[in-house]
């Protein structure tokens, strides 16, 4: 693997992945552990490779992620984010292509804060009339 990288950061809910590509033979690096072993559900595998695969590069780079926070379907979409904004860095006449499938945009969604007086975010203690 060589020296040289393509750098880019995901994030999704609380989830932070940093991603980078070097030239290579195809191999996904998660926190130093192969990428099918660190999310053994196909569907995160998925996830993960789609970027990869919709722009035709899943056997022309390598990748290797650092990602932290959140639960694991969270640092899956913030490792899918942080490789389609490494992509950019790599190729810019990629962006239309992840433009279309959403790749590109940050999931903004959070889970949203417990107020004072409520039991949840928005659930209220039973009301009782009489």
């Amino acid at each position: 693997m060589s020296e040289q990288f393509d750098y880019g950061t995901g994030r999704r809910k609380t989830a932070i992945a940093r991603t980078r590509l070097y030239s290579g033979t195809g191999q996904i690096t998660v926190n130093g552990r192969a990428y099918d072993e660190y999310f053994p559900r196909k569907t995160l595998q998925m996830i993960i490779k789609q970027p990869l695969v919709l722009t035709k590069m899943l056997d022309k780079i390598d990748v290797r992620v650092n990602v932290s926070g959140g639960g694991v379907a969270g640092q899956a979409e913030a490792v899918r984010h942080g490789i389609s904004r490494a992509l950019l860095t790599v190729d810019p006449e990629l962006r239309p292509i992840l433009k279309k499938a959403g790749f590109l945009t940050r999931d903004a969604r959070m889970k949203e804060r417990k107020k004072y007086g409520l039991r949840a975010a928005r659930a209220r203690f039973q009301y009782s009339k009489r």
